[in-house]
């Protein structure tokens, strides 16, 4: 079974090797998945297992007719719970600019859903696209970043934004610090909810349970915490509502450990550009 990667100095997870970003990403969309939710992504777990049948022994033969019998098979060990795996795309790989200085350390006790309340369109405007939020977000709001810690594009793929370290911002009538923020890319009172996007939204959520050592329940939309907005929007809130999202994070996180692996580099370069492409 794969392990949490550890924390670097900027709250992430450390960086995955090129042969695992060539098992990890693969296609497009949400990377290699397994176990929890449904996804068109999967590959096989690779599971440790004994003999069938146990170790051989060596007797000597028995002369009696009248001989016991034969010693039963050893039962093979029940295999460790599969793990799901995903690619979290560097910031340098969408083109953020740097942080400023400055935000607030905070304590993760809560996951909250968002929405970007514009419309994507194409899912290949995605990088320009969080490239627009942050540029309003900095020179705009005066914000020391991008809001939100991760985005999930509508296929799925998973975008690093402001380091978990530091509480996010919002324009609303809440305290973001505690919250780990996943914003969906697209305006969910007018577009459509992907399986992938989802699952990917799923994806960080159960990774952000398993490194903070939060518990589903915690998971809520942005209305639920700051009544006057309606985001995340009222297609993407309907799988809050009806507990559909929470139902997939917690079969990720029974299924194993969860791993959201950062990709940096050629690698995630290479990964945004076969995005912007449409591939």
């Amino acid at each position: 079974m794969d392990k949490v990667p550890p924390f670097r100095n900027d709250g992430c997870p450390e960086l995955v090797s090129r042969r695992r970003v060539l098992r990890l990403v693969g296609g497009a969309g949400v990377a290699a998945i397994v176990g929890g939710c449904s996804t068109s992504v999967t590959e096989p777990a690779t599971v440790a297992s004994a003999s069938p049948t146990g170790p051989a022994t060596t007797t000597e033969p028995d002369a009696s007719p009248t001989a016991g019998p034969p010693p039963q098979p050893i039962a093979p060990p029940t295999p460790p719970p599969a793990a799901a795996s995903a690619v979290l795309l560097c910031r340098d790989a969408w083109g953020a600019r740097p942080a400023r200085t400055g935000g607030r350390p905070h304590t993760i006790t809560r996951m909250t859903l968002h929405h970007t309340a514009v419309v994507l369109g194409d899912n290949r405007n995605i990088t320009a696209r969080l490239r627009q939020h942050q540029r309003y977000h900095q020179d705009e709001l005066g914000w020391i970043d991008i809001a939100y810690h991760v985005s999930v594009d509508r296929n799925g793929n998973i975008f690093e934004l402001r380091t978990p370290k530091l509480a996010g911002d919002t324009n609303t009538d809440y305290d973001p610090a505690g919250h780990f923020l996943v914003v969906c890319e697209g305006n969910f009172d007018q577009e459509a909810v992907t399986e992938a996007q989802l699952h990917g939204a799923a994806l960080a959520f159960a990774w952000a349970a398993q490194t903070f050592g939060i518990a589903s329940n915690t998971l809520a939309g942005h209305r639920d915490v700051a009544p006057a907005t309606a985001c995340p929007g009222a297609n993407l809130y309907a799988h809050l509502s009806s507990g559909d999202l929470k139902h997939c994070i917690d079969d990720l996180l029974a299924a194993g450990t969860v791993n959201l692996q950062r990709v940096c580099g050629p690698d995630a370069a290479a990964t945004v550009a076969a995005i912007e492409a449409g591939h």
